[in-house]
């Protein structure tokens, strides 16, 4: 006989109390009423819990003693296979996006300077946790993280939606590596079939022309003379600006004029040594006296224990009247004009910039460092431009070969 609503209101006996099929209520000695279903899989006898009456009704424990019965037809074990969801549920409850991306972002850190590291953190907080944050990574779409990074797009920010969304893909790398997740959704996330194409903006950079009064203004800032003094290593050393500002005493060998940038400081995560002109180690000797007891090279005038700001180089410019016109990373483009105008061999003023070879076969078989020829290029620079900055139009070098 199968139960009813008005049947399972006025039980008051203890016991098992049947509705077919394997379904029952199992009434407590205390009160509680508890449905329950028996099964038999494998040979074993076993037995489903469907919720306790009546916040579970009658219609919707039968409608679950159904499906199971289905698992159970397909030959599945239906007890087995609920354990399996509350493992999956479980495990994507504490595998969301914000979750996942945050051990990422620990992983990274030891690659990272810690600006890099904080400016990741703070462009996946603004732009992907206050709306797929607290989402299990295995339930995100394709389609909301493209409608995410086209949302920054929109705001005018291009370049900062490509760079999130490859951040999203990493994550999502980074989670099937580490088994925090199955597949991974993102794989066919192509940042051109996404963001709209765009003029590539290069950064600004002074002339060839704009030198002597350049060189004179910087001879005469009144700002910051660490400053300064960072920005005339920069210049001579054709290094990047964070390679610069963030320089440790440790990296140089000023006896044997070699400064050794490492890995972890360096764009392409490759050891770069630079050599240095006599010019470059005045400022370095210079340095020494304000700064040789410390670890950073060029400490920032507020920070001591941090290096100059990120901005601290295009402000001086901006100070200096460049504003728009010049910047810290432009000086590299500048070295690299006037060096292949001047017949230097491309190979070695490339090395000199630690630029990766885009030609993956040349590259396996062209490792030379040209440091002899690097040594003659980057004091042939130094002379050049104090030539430059007294007014001299330089002809062309005795290039090395």
């Amino acid at each position: 006989m199968k139960l009813t609503d008005a049947t399972l209101r006025n039980l008051t006996e203890p016991g098992k109390h049947f509705d077919g099929g394997g379904l029952y209520l199992e009434l407590t000695p205390t009160g509680g009423r508890y449905w329950r279903m028996k099964y038999r899989h494998g040979g074993k006898e076993k037995r489903l819990a469907f919720g306790v009456y009546p916040a579970v009704s009658l219609k919707t424990a039968r409608e679950r003693a159904a499906d199971a019965r289905k698992v159970l037809e397909a030959g599945d074990d239906p007890g087995l296979l609920r354990k399996a969801e509350k493992a999956k549920a479980a495990h994507e409850a504490v595998n969301t996006l914000e979750a996942v991306a945050r051990d990422w972002l620990a992983h990274q850190a030891a690659r990272w300077e810690p600006v890099t590291l904080e400016r990741i953190r703070a462009s996946l907080e603004a732009d992907l946790f206050k709306t797929l944050g607290a989402r299990p990574l295995a339930s995100i779409k394709p389609g909301e993280i493209m409608a995410a990074v086209k949302k920054v797009e929109a705001r005018g920010a291009a370049d900062q939606a490509g760079r999130v969304l490859q951040r999203v893909k990493a994550v999502y790398r980074w989670a099937v590596t580490h088994e925090r997740i199955e597949s991974n959704p993102m794989l066919d996330l192509v940042p051109s079939e996404i963001l709209k194409p765009r003029e590539v903006q290069h950064r600004a950079a002074l002339a060839d022309r704009d030198l002597p009064e350049f060189l004179g203004k910087l001879a005469a800032y009144e700002g910051d003379f660490t400053t300064a003094q960072a920005l005339r290593l920069l210049i001579l050393s054709a290094t990047r600006p964070g390679e610069t500002r963030g320089a440790r005493w440790a990296e140089f060998d000023l006896d044997a004029a070699l400064w050794k940038i490492p890995p972890e400081r360096m764009k392409m995560r490759v050891e770069h040594r630079v050599p240095l002109s006599r010019q470059a180690v005045e400022v370095l000797r210079t340095m020494q006296t304000l700064s040789g007891g410390r670890e950073l090279v060029f400490p920032s005038p507020v920070y001591p224990s941090k290096p100059l700001s990120e901005n601290t180089f295009n402000s001086a410019l901006a100070r200096m009247g460049y504003k728009n016109e010049a910047t810290a990373h432009g000086f590299r483009a500048l070295f690299s004009t006037v060096a292949n105008e001047c017949g230097w061999n491309p190979d070695v003023i490339e090395r000199q910039l630690a630029h990766k070879e885009q030609n993956e076969i040349r590259a396996a078989y062209h490792r030379s460092t040209y440091m002899q020829d690097r040594e003659k290029l980057m004091q042939w620079w130094a002379d050049y431009l104090d030539g430059r900055k007294a007014g001299n139009v330089v002809k062309m070098p005795q290039r090395a070969a």
